[in-house]
């Protein structure tokens, strides 16, 4: 048995060399396809590299500072910590989680903001908007114009042959002050920037770490760095507003109520004042009644008003307890390296490609052949 088994082991060690040897004999013999299909990706590889268009990402990174509200019970809540009840997280305020901040950043009042980020474009002589660089300024790579007219034909045509849709007017609803008319619209060629806007941005959220991340690709740098900060600065501003937007109204509400006590209060003290001056040798009754009247009147308006004062300053300092502080851990700067194209990287893998390619057009060469010798002896 163990000489069988050895026997059959030799034959099989030599069926594996003798199928190495006709798969290199077979490598070899098509060589030039090999190398021609290899040359001809590797040539490809180089026109992508050498014309793909310039890109620079600028970043920036913030941790959101929340705070955590105001604690309701006093000295009553140590007791009821005591009796394992937690009255600390009553009535504490948050803000918005950092989790919803893509949700603001694809919103479209956020967005169209963004469309407006005045950017220091070469060749410009003042700044221009987003709109105005993609819409009247930019031009494409060689490349670029390849993918329109070729991969992105069939949309062109597809696009010259569909009637143009009606604008929805809404100007008129507005002036007439109609419900609902806040709706948010957005043209066809802002849906184009939008789309272009979102490969462009990318907002990454560490819910471990508590960080938010924030980088942007431009074909210039300066204009790339210029985006991130305008999209730092304005997402700031949408979540401070948000937090802070209930304070704010009481804090209005305060301050107009005040005003009108102040003034109360005011006229109240100058009447009492002139009667004073007017009365002072006068004993009569009705005089020390008329006096007494004033003098309770001012002394309602005074605590009416010295309360709104104290009301006043409270939520004044309430307002900015609410208003989140964002600590910036990596501040925006202007890229000195362009992210892409990376042409080495670029040449490797056409070049890889190529010869992948050009060894199985061997071997299918091959096996087509030998199915159709079989297929002609049968």
């Amino acid at each position: 048995m163990s000489e069988q088994q050895n026997t059959k082991t030799n034959h099989s060690v030599e069926e594996d060399e003798i199928d190495l040897i006709a798969l290199a004999k077979t490598l070899w013999k098509g060589r030039k396809t090999v190398i021609k299909t290899t040359l001809i990706f590797m040539g490809i590889g180089l026109f992508v590299a050498i014309f793909s268009q310039k890109e620079y990402t600028a970043s920036t990174t913030l941790v959101p500072q929340t705070s955590s509200g105001t604690k309701i019970g006093g000295n009553l809540g140590g007791l009821a910590a005591m009796a394992g009840i937690n009255l600390g997280s009553m009535g504490s305020e948050s803000g918005i989680s950092p989790s919803l901040y893509p949700q603001i950043i694809n919103s479209i009042p956020f967005q169209k903001e963004l469309l407006q980020t005045p950017l220091t474009i070469e060749g410009q002589l003042k700044p221009i908007t987003y709109t105005n660089y993609y819409e009247n300024v930019y031009s494409p790579s060689v490349l670029g114009y390849l993918k329109k007219y070729t991969i992105g034909l069939p949309g062109l045509l597809i696009k010259a042959i569909k009637s143009k849709p009606e604008p929805i007017v809404i100007s008129s609803a507005v002036e007439r002050g109609v419900e609902g008319s806040n709706i948010q619209s957005i043209t066809n060629d802002e849906f184009q920037l939008i789309k272009q806007l979102n490969d462009q941005l990318v907002l990454d959220v560490n819910d471990k770490d508590g960080y938010v991340s924030i980088s942007t690709t431009m074909p210039e740098a300066l204009a790339s760095a210029e985006l991130a900060k305008r999209t730092q600065a304005l997402l700031q501003q949408y979540i401070i507003d948000f937090k802070v937007k209930k304070s704010q109204e009481q804090l209005k509400f305060i301050q107009g109520r005040y005003q009108e006590k102040e003034k109360e209060f005011k006229n109240v003290q100058q009447k009492l004042a002139h009667f004073k001056d007017r009365n002072r040798n006068v004993n009569s009754a009705l005089a020390q009644t008329t006096l007494a009247d004033l003098q309770s009147q001012y002394d309602l308006a005074y605590g009416v008003y010295a309360e709104l004062a104290k009301q006043l300053e409270t939520q004044q300092i309430q307002v900015k307890e609410d208003t989140p502080v964002f600590t910036i851990l990596k501040p925006v700067s202007v890229p000195i390296e362009k992210t892409k194209p990376k042409r080495i990287l670029i040449l490797v893998v056409w070049t890889f490609l190529g010869g992948v390619l050009g060894i199985g057009m061997v071997f299918g060469r091959d096996f087509l052949k030998t199915v159709g010798e079989h297929w002609n002896r049968a």
